[in-house]
């Protein structure tokens, strides 16, 4: 397995230091200075939570690549929070805007990726080799339509010191005594604010674990069949009723993925499901908050497995492109270790690479509390698990099928009905 040099810089060295190495690198997807090739490529990408992420892209990476070349690069930065797919959605359609791009949903659009096999392949081999569930996502048809880039980690967000006052020492390893918690914290005015509107993360992020560690899927493998009519489905949905009425703050059945952001940081509610960006902004504008602050691990459930969903990063080249090969040229360039290991540094670790050679890197070692983070990859899967992530599952995803089967369960509908629901129109999409 391949390994990365460890890094000794601290993180306010990684601009120094990743000026020097991005300026030097060498190799087949620099080689076109001499030849013809476009002024400029727009590389557009939602913004991140961890500011240093972009501001290194910015500052070091994207004048390394013209110096390199000769080949401006022009980072556009689309607003966090849904509104990039539509975005994505109008460039295909239009034919005109990035050459290449996070390609959130990308089933939308396949057809309109170029294939980078080439590329995928190559890092691949280069970096340690690809954890297996994202090839679900990037391969279709054989061919990888994207390159995965990372992983944006949903884990249990909580309030240790609150916790501590409740006499709860240990983060809970089981959904039941998740409630349990939850409904000591609520009695001492600090109840949980878990995710249920229609978001795209932090609903989808313990809700669906919480569904597959009851041993239910909402599709078959083969995304044929639907799965999700079952006894253990009505149990989930009764759980998450309980849950809801007995420890969750009372509006958080409309959040949207900002809204547990804000109840956290202003003191609102104890526990929710979210990336570490709260701990972020918490140690830099609230610092005794971000003392206190911790990450758990999505409870287990009957079955006794324990899960997480994945939240993908990948990049992928437009076929409408002036010059797609220019484009994989500067993809292939920014997935080399020499880019790649300070680009991913200067985030901290929210952004966790697909590749293996990334597992032990010394970053994880600089804040112990974001470690957990690295669990994700290998218990997460894709929404779509075990079915493939195809149109199909964009439509569930994007009409809030299943989130929305248990949020009316929570507001009074009977749980067969709320199920009953969900399944005719998962046969509707489905066929």
């Amino acid at each position: 397995m391949a390994q990365l040099e460890p890094s000794k810089a601290t993180r306010r060295d990684f601009l120094k230091v990743a000026a020097g190495a991005a300026g030097i690198a060498a190799g087949p997807w620099v080689s076109r200075k001499a030849q013809a090739k476009p002024l400029q490529i727009t590389f557009a990408r939602e913004s991140s939570y961890v500011k240093n992420f972009d501001v290194h892209f910015q500052n070091v990476m994207a004048p390394a690549y013209e110096k390199a070349t000769g080949i401006k690069i022009e980072y556009q930065i689309q607003a966090a929070g849904g509104s990039a797919v539509p975005q994505l959605v109008s460039m295909v359609e239009n034919k005109n805007g990035a050459d290449l791009a996070w390609a959130q949903q990308e089933w939308l659009y396949r057809d309109a990726l170029v294939d980078v096999s080439d590329i995928a392949e190559a890092v691949g081999k280069q970096q340690g080799g690809w954890y297996d569930e994202i090839k679900r996502l990037s391969v279709d048809k054989g061919k990888w339509k994207t390159v995965p880039h990372s992983n944006i980690g949903q884990l249990m967000v909580y309030r240790k010191d609150w916790f501590d006052e409740a006499g709860i020492k240990k983060f809970p390893d089981t959904w039941d005594e998740f409630l349990e918690a939850g409904i000591k914290l609520k009695a001492k005015g600090h109840p949980f604010g878990m995710s249920m509107g229609h978001g795209f993360a932090d609903n989808y992020s313990w809700l669906y674990p919480l569904l597959w560690s009851y041993g239910v899927t909402v599709m078959d493998k083969d995304g044929k069949k639907v799965a999700l009519d079952s006894g253990e489905t009505a149990k989930a949905v009764e759980y998450v009723r309980r849950l809801y009425k007995e420890a969750c703050i009372e509006d958080c059945i409309g959040w949207l993925d900002p809204a547990n952001n804000k109840a956290f940081l202003t003191s609102q509610i104890s526990c929710t499901n979210n990336a570490y960006s709260i701990m972020v902004s918490a140690k830099r504008d609230l610092p005794e908050m971000g003392k206190v602050i911790d990450h758990g691990l999505n409870p287990k459930g009957p079955t006794g497995q324990r899960y997480h969903a994945l939240v993908p990063v990948t990049h992928g080249v437009f076929s409408y492109s002036k010059d797609p090969q220019a484009a994989k040229d500067f993809l292939r360039w920014m997935m080399d270790p020499k880019q790649l290991h300070p680009w991913i540094a200067s985030g901290d670790m929210y952004f966790a690479p697909y590749l293996h050679a990334y597992d032990k890197v010394p970053e994880w070692d600089i804040e112990p509390r974001v470690k957990p983070y690295h669990t994700v990859l290998e218990t997460g899967k894709l929404t779509s698990w075990p079915a493939p992530a195809n149109r199909q599952h964009g439509e569930v995803i994007n009409r809030w099928i299943v989130i929305d089967m248990f949020t009316k369960a929570c507001t009074g509908t009977p749980t067969k009905a709320a199920i009953a629901e969900a399944v005719s129109q998962l046969k509707t999409i489905y066929g």
